[in-house]
């Protein structure tokens, strides 16, 4: 078969989606189909290649294509491109479900059927961060209407399938082919050219910094105990639209917390690899209580602890395999993980250990193949 990816994003630019799309057509291609990504242009990949064909787009200060005009400006040419590419078999389509709208009607248009890759339910989201409630009832009707047109939703987790089922009053039909990270990317040896694993006295937080993250709770706390730990720092890499808020809140801690903007895969690996923890978070009551941190794995698989606050199926998760630090989205909590992690740092073998539970229970390998298999069995059905 003959794929279209469609999505805002795509590798080498870091970020769960881009990671899971990546790894989604590798698997494609190893199954012997043909894929040809749709995507933008970005700082890190400026031109197209022969599988994958970027397009200018609009990006808000932080670098991200996230608003309704840059959306728009991925999702106007991306309907004319759909229109005028080659013979197909079917789409692919990554959020948001504007996007969505697009291919649904691109694919009508050429009598072919899409896929879309749920990692969350926007709506959902929209509502737990207090949008207006007739915003948000178009955003959910638009999100159904593009669910039940899919040949099958992709979904990351057990919760977010909950919430698809719920939305499309269970019309949707739901794979569910679950989250992960890039192994080959996230791994201990990752670390080697800049120090021996977890030697230094950093906690690092890398991802995306907005209202449902809240990766704030991470600054108040490290504010709590920089004064006990002199030689520690917080390093935050990513991007979001608290970016600004968080550097007001970290001014008393000087050089101490530093936002080191954008980054590879390999840099961020790197810094994740020599850390006392990495840091992740999903803050409770906005809309994404059954999201799966994925930043999480991103540490645990460099073999480094993770301290993670606040809700979801990971704090469990932590718990139960002993990963880390689970605590509530609670500064006072977290300042205690920060503390206990730079006075105990985890030892070698605990950090092999850690990378290696990542490797057999979260490699992205895993994804996917369960999303190409998932994507060709739909596309047989239809």
């Amino acid at each position: 078969m003959h794929i279209l990816v469609a999505s805002r994003i795509f590798a080498p630019e870091a970020g769960a989606a881009a990671y899971r799309l990546a790894a989604t057509v590798k698997a494609l291609e190893a199954a012997g189909h043909t894929v040809t990504v749709l995507t933008s242009t970005s700082p890190d990949a400026q031109r197209s290649t022969g599988r994958v064909r970027r397009w200018p787009v609009l990006r808000d200060r932080s670098g991200a294509v996230r608003g309704y005009v840059q959306y728009a400006s991925f999702d106007i040419p991306l309907f004319f491109r759909l229109l005028s590419s080659r013979r197909f078999d079917a789409v692919l389509a990554e959020p948001p479900p504007t996007t969505g709208v697009v291919v649904r009607m691109a694919s009508w248009l050429r009598r072919r059927p899409y896929v879309y890759f749920a990692a969350d339910v926007s709506s959902d989201a929209a509502a737990g961060i207090g949008v207006d409630p007739r915003i948000v009832a178009v955003l959910r009707a638009v999100e159904r209407w593009v669910l039940n047109g899919a040949a099958s939703v992709l979904s990351v987790s057990e919760g977010v399938s909950a919430a698809v089922r719920d939305l499309t009053r269970g019309k949707a039909q739901v794979a569910e082919v679950g989250t992960g990270v890039d192994t080959g990317t996230f791994r201990p040896a990752a670390s080697a050219d800049g120090g021996t694993p977890g030697t230094q006295r950093t906690l690092v937080y890398a991802g995306t910094m907005s209202e449902i993250q809240g990766a704030g709770v991470f600054v108040d706390g490290f504010l709590k105990i920089m004064d006990r730990y002199p030689d520690a720092e917080l390093l935050l890499y990513g991007q979001g639209v608290e970016l600004r808020e968080l550097r007001e809140r970290a001014a008393p801690a000087g050089s101490r917390i530093r936002f080191m903007g954008l980054a590879s895969g390999e840099e961020t690996a790197a810094a994740l690899g020599r850390a006392a923890a990495g840091l992740a978070s999903v803050r409770p009551g906005r809309g994404y209580d059954f999201a799966f941190a994925t930043k999480a794995f991103a540490s645990l698989a460099c073999g480094t602890p993770v301290i993670y606050a606040g809700v979801g199926p990971l704090r469990r998760i932590v718990a139960q395999h002993s990963l880390g630090h689970e605590v509530d989205w609670d500064a006072g909590q977290v300042a205690d993980a920060m503390a206990a992690v730079l006075e105990d740092p985890v030892k070698p073998a605990e950090r092999a250990r850690l990378a290696a539970w990542v490797e057999q229970h979260y490699s992205l390998r895993g994804v996917g193949t369960r999303a190409s298999e998932a994507l060709a069995a739909a596309v047989s059905r239809s």
